[in-house]
């Protein structure tokens, strides 16, 4: 068994109802050789007060309310591990996590990135998680090892679809990561797929097909705030005119297939606004949809229902 030595940084802000359960995940995993950080943004509640409590397991920074990107990278600053993980305060992970990605890592010395599934841990009836997602079905696979081809090489045009990585999911090389510049801390969003596009260009992935996270999902997530700047659009426009739509080893999107999931989020984006009654933001980005993609005869019919009055009650993601 080889030494690597992994640094799991944790950013977290007022997350007392969730932030033992990711610590526990992380101190129970079968790879020992660990350095566990966690940096909390500012928080107001007892999350300091209960990290604290994990003793020298656990390396606890404190920090004025800076953002997440800050606050990872100061985390890694800190860190001095072979490779780096960055998992979300309330995110968890099944005990074999570390383990298997350090292999991988071990088997294929050119990769960059190792990634895996995850599953969304839903609420059940009171509020909290349903127990039931606990459940590990992770060892079942007949080979623990596996990885998914389509998302496994040079992935960058991948990335020009959709962040595929969860940040939660992710072992990163060390030397890597520090080349990169880190996360980019002018980003108040997709400040992750901002870094997979970047990484993707200097190193290949490998995703693994197990289910190695639980992704939490709770009314205070990130993502579900609305913004006023749609970063998931500025950041592939960017990326596309830096880099264009290939992979280094030449995997590649077409044009058309890029313009109409642009034209996908731009509508995503203008229905969360019209759901909140911000019917010109909405306007602007359904004519943006709309420009991109003029086949789609859903997009004239937003801005028409848009003019008319019409507010969804909830935004749809079609």
């Amino acid at each position: 068994m080889s030494s690597e030595r992994v640094s799991v940084v944790i950013p977290t802000w007022n997350c007392e109802r969730y932030i033992a359960q990711t610590l526990d995940s992380v101190l129970a995993q079968s790879w020992k050789q660990l350095q566990v950080i966690v940096v909390d943004d500012g928080s107001s509640d007892r999350t300091p007060h209960i990290v604290a409590g994990y003793g020298d397991a656990v390396t606890l920074v404190t920090q004025r309310n800076q953002g997440v990107c800050v606050a990872r990278n100061r985390g890694f600053e800190m860190s001095d591990g072979d490779f780096v993980c960055f998992l979300d305060h309330d995110d968890y992970w099944f005990a074999w996590k570390l383990e298997r990605q350090v292999e991988t890592f071990r088997r294929q010395p050119q990769v960059g990135v190792v990634f895996s599934g995850f599953a969304l841990w839903l609420p059940g009836p009171d509020g909290h998680p349903a127990p039931d997602t606990l459940a590990d079905d992770g060892d079942a696979a007949a080979d623990p090892l596996a990885s998914d081809p389509d998302y496994s090489g040079w992935i960058y045009h991948q990335f020009l679809i959709d962040c595929w990585a969860l940040t939660s999911t992710a072992m990163i090389r060390r030397e890597l990561f520090a080349a990169s510049g880190g996360f980019d801390a002018s980003l108040a969003y997709s400040e992750d797929w901002d870094l997979w596009l970047r990484l993707s260009r200097s190193a290949p992935f490998v995703k693994l097909r197990s289910v190695s996270t639980l992704y939490r999902q709770h009314p205070e997530q990130g993502n579900r705030r609305l913004r006023e700047i749609d970063y998931r659009t500025r950041l592939l426009e960017e990326a596309h005119a830096r880099w264009g739509l290939a992979s280094p080893d030449g995997r590649k999107i077409e044009p058309q297939v890029f313009r109409r999931n642009l034209a996908r989020y731009h509508m995503q984006f203008g229905l969360h606004h019209l759901e909140h009654g911000a019917r010109a933001v909405a306007l602007r980005s359904f004519a943006r949809a709309w420009l991109l993609h003029p086949g789609r005869l859903r997009y004239g019919a937003l801005i028409g229902a848009t003019l008319a009055g019409w507010r969804p009650r909830t935004a749809s993601v079609g």
